[in-house]
């Protein structure tokens, strides 16, 4: 029995043989092979015929037994089938005339053909098989190399046939049929390699560029961008043959479904880019709803993949919905253009380049064009000048929004500068409204304590008295809290009474303890000094603040209190204030934040103890403009022991600018004073506080208008003006007065401002204006004498 080799060389010669036979009048044409075309790349359409078997899988010797089948000539040198699945043969014969071996290399179906096979048979009847195409892994193919190329070597005077067979699953089959040496496959490669270099590097850059920018703005529009450049990248990356090579080289699902899955992602975010870009929602709704339409469709493509086997008319959807896609943009634009009459050029002309590139790319699949490297790649050249516009076109958005930016920082720099005028005009208001009845309660108080010899009504009296400094030091608190965050808070250097302070201090302890029935000692050193300089009010009100502390936070017990100095230099001593209660202590947790603002122990404590939460915050920042030290040290359960130590300057003689004797004959000699205020409660409290004054004439004025005129008829060695009035305000009848309104002779009279206001801003710009002095509500009757003498006193000199 003849072996199995002898009947497969049987096989061959008779198929050779019938080849021969029935090819001899179709295959007439064939290529003469000469010298003259070593070194060059030439098409073979002329000399090549083809025919589409549908889908019959038939073998090659079907092909050549079947008389049927006819095989038609190709029209041109790169013949397009559009989208199909179906089988497709060609032939053609080479004839080698050369006394050389030749060797040439076949270049025919794009890199994403799944399949292709070529049979060569020589004259010896030899059959050989060569293999290449996507669907089969790429150390598989018979030359390795991204695209679709087999290696052809003929001998001397050697005629060889050849069939071609190509199946693709339904993407667009471009055939071209050319032949390359080896010089010019060296020559293409390298030249594509560098060209595809340049437009996959300007891809990336584009990529990471903007995907940094989304990070840094937060700007939808540039993620968006960048995840087009990213997926249009990789589509053309599966196009040219790279993805199957570098990225799936074993082929399999993602290496056949890689170009539709880039597509439709790839679409995707060239519409949501220009969506979002353009604004098409806020020009029109229709085409913003037709957008969503085409990522609906573009889904469901996309779920196709995983779902359906046959893609056979997922190709051609792609390429719909991406031109429906590309008219969709131009059409936005149109519309733009025609109601806003601007246009960003930059991105239109992008979009007209990667339109462009499209259309060249089509007339080239149709015979339209000439097959050449810049029309087989006029969709990646397109693509490519696209990102370079579309890139100038973002660089035009990071401009726009650097500039939105830019005035919304301007506009809020502007609204916050608003917000801190209203806030300080809030403020001034706040204290105004506050001061005025606290000052008439405080005097009327004073008044009666000092007239009345029942002494429970004093003891009331003084109930009232220290109830409302309590309320004072409340309203103190918040708007020293503005001033610390304006950075306004400052101190008022003064000789005044350590003694007299400390007697002050005591008494709002002792009526605050009083509810709590708490037991207060203070320890005072005998040798304090009694004459300092500096400000009383504020350490005052760093005493009251941590003693308050200490009995909000004691439910029973004891709250001691010790005052030593130190001598720290000549004429400098320091004072420090230690208060101990056995309150309910501070958590260790809770060390680090007590001197914010707002801050208390929890949040429960602050309904459980009441307080604003500002007291420490406002005391630690005033400890440290007088450069002093605070420390707080607390056990949960036990109590806390604050340490304040503060320097002052000592002075031998008493103060006399501020703080007079108590028993002081007010006697200003005649001297007639107009009090310029409208408000009824505080007209009476200077009434109460000067009835008592021997040789003083008091005469009121409702806002300063009328006071201004009341200096033109009158004569007057003193004013004191309020602030805030109708008609004309404090500030404008000053202004008045010192332009000579009320007469050249009242154009350096001293004046006063007597004002519930408080504020930084208030006290300097009265004395811009030309007051003399300034004094908040409530008004101390001794501090009102005493710089009302010295300034008629100064008059006089």
């Amino acid at each position: 029995m003849p072996s199995k080799y002898v009947i497969k060389r049987l096989y061959r010669s008779a198929l050779f043989v019938l080849l021969c036979f029935l090819s001899a009048e179709s295959l007439s044409a064939q290529l003469i092979i000469n010298n003259k075309r070593n070194n060059e790349s030439f098409s073979i359409h002329n000399q090549t015929e083809y025919i589409d078997v549908e889908q019959s899988n038939f073998t090659l010797g079907q092909i050549l037994h079947n008389k049927s089948l006819h095989f038609l000539p190709m029209k041109s040198e790169n013949m397009d089938f559009g989208f199909t699945n179906h089988n497709f043969w060609f032939r053609f014969q080479l004839v080698n005339t050369t006394d050389e071996e030749t060797i040439y290399f076949f270049e025919t179906a794009r890199p994403i053909t799944d399949k292709a096979e070529l049979y060569t048979i020589k004259s010896n009847h030899q059959i050989t098989r060569y293999q290449s195409g996507d669907a089969i892994p790429f150390d598989k193919k018979s030359f390795n190399h991204r695209k679709t190329i087999f290696k052809i070597v003929l001998q001397p005077h050697e005629k060889q046939q050849f069939y071609l067979h190509i199946k693709s699953d339904g993407e667009m089959l471009s055939m071209p049929v050319i032949l390359h040496s080896l010089e010019n496959l060296l020559e293409v490669t390298s030249f594509e390699q560098f060209i595809f270099g340049f437009f996959y590097g300007i891809l990336i850059i584009a990529a990471v560029l903007y995907l940094f920018f989304f990070f840094a703005m937060r700007d939808n529009t540039f993620l968006y961008y960048s995840m087009y450049v990213v997926f249009i990248g990789l589509l053309q990356f599966a196009v040219d043959g790279y993805f199957f090579q570098f990225i799936t080289p074993q082929s399999g699902w993602l290496s056949l479904h890689a170009v539709l899955l880039f597509a439709c992602v790839a679409n995707f975010f060239l519409g949501r880019y220009a969506q979002v870009f353009l604004k098409i929602r806020v020009y029109s709704q229709f085409l913003n709803t037709a957008f969503y339409v085409i990522y609906v469709l573009d889904f469901l493509l996309l779920l196709s993949l995983f779902l359906i086997e046959n893609h056979q008319y997922a190709y051609p959807i792609a390429n719909i919905l991406g031109l429906i896609l590309l008219l969709l943009i131009v059409t936005s634009q149109a519309l733009i253009y025609i109601r806003t009459q601007t246009i960003d050029r930059f991105f239109a002309v992008g979009i007209f380049f990667l339109i462009s590139g499209f259309v060249v790319f089509i007339l080239k699949n149709f015979s339209l064009l000439p097959l050449t490297f810049w029309t087989e790649n006029a969709s990646k050249l397109g693509t490519g000048l696209e990102v370079v516009f579309l890139s100038l076109s973002m660089a035009n958005l990071i401009r726009n929004l650097k500039n939105e930016r830019e005035e919304l920082q301007t506009l809020a720099l502007q609204r916050s500068e608003e917000m801190n005028e209203l806030k300080s005009y809030f403020l001034s208001n706040i204290s105004h409204e506050l001061r005025t009845p606290l000052n008439a309660i405080m005097s009327l108080s004073d008044t009666i304590a000092a007239e009345v010899e029942n002494q429970t009504v004093k003891s009331n009296c003084d109930v009232i008295k220290y109830s409302s400094k309590s309320l004072l030091n409340s309203v103190n608190d918040i708007l020293d809290f503005s001033k610390i965050e304006k950075g306004e808070l400052k101190l008022e250097i003064q000789p005044f009474s350590l003694t007299k302070s400390m007697e002050h201090i005591k008494n709002t302890a002792m009526v605050t303890s009083k509810e709590k029935d708490l037991e207060i000692k203070f320890l005072l050193s005998d040798d304090l000094p009694d004459n300092l300089l500096g400000d009383a009010i504020r350490y005052e009100q760093i005493a009251n603040n941590i003693i308050n502390n200490a009995i909000k936070f004691t439910k029973e017990g004891t709250i001691k209190i010790e005052l030593t100095s130190t001598p720290n230099g000549e004429n400098q001593v320091k004072l420090q204030l230690k208060v101990t209660d056995s309150g309910i202590g501070i958590p260790k947790e809770k060390m680090n934040s007590i001197f914010d603002s707002f801050s208390q122990e929890s949040i429960n404590n602050k309904r459980k103890f009441g307080g604003l939460g500002l007291g420490l915050y406002i005391v630690k920042n005033l400890v440290d403009i007088h450069n002093g030290k605070v420390d707080i040290r607390s056990q949960q359960g036990l109590g806390t022991i604050c340490t304040i130590d503060l320097n002052f300057e000592t002075i031998k003689d008493k103060p006399k600018a501020v703080i007079p004797e108590s028993n002081t004959n007010y006697d200003l000699k005649g001297k007639r004073i107009l009090v310029v205020e409208d408000n009824i409660m505080n007209q009476m409290v200077i009434k109460m506080i000067t009835k008592n004054w021997m040789n003083t004439e008091v005469v009121f004025a409702n806002n300063g208008e009328e006071g201004v005129n009341k200096l033109k008829s009158n004569p007057f060695d003193i004013v004191l003006m309020d602030l805030q009035m109708p008609v004309m305000d404090g500030y404008e009848a000053t202004i008045a007065i010192r332009k000579g309104d009320a007469g050249e002779e009242n154009k350096n009279i001293p004046i006063i401002a007597v004002t519930a206001d408080v504020m930084e801003s208030t006290k300097v710009r009265v004395l811009e204006i030309g007051m003399n002095k300034y004094l908040s509500k409530p008004v101390d009757k001794e501090v009102l004498y005493e710089n009302i003498k010295s300034l008629v006193e100064l008059a006089i000199t």
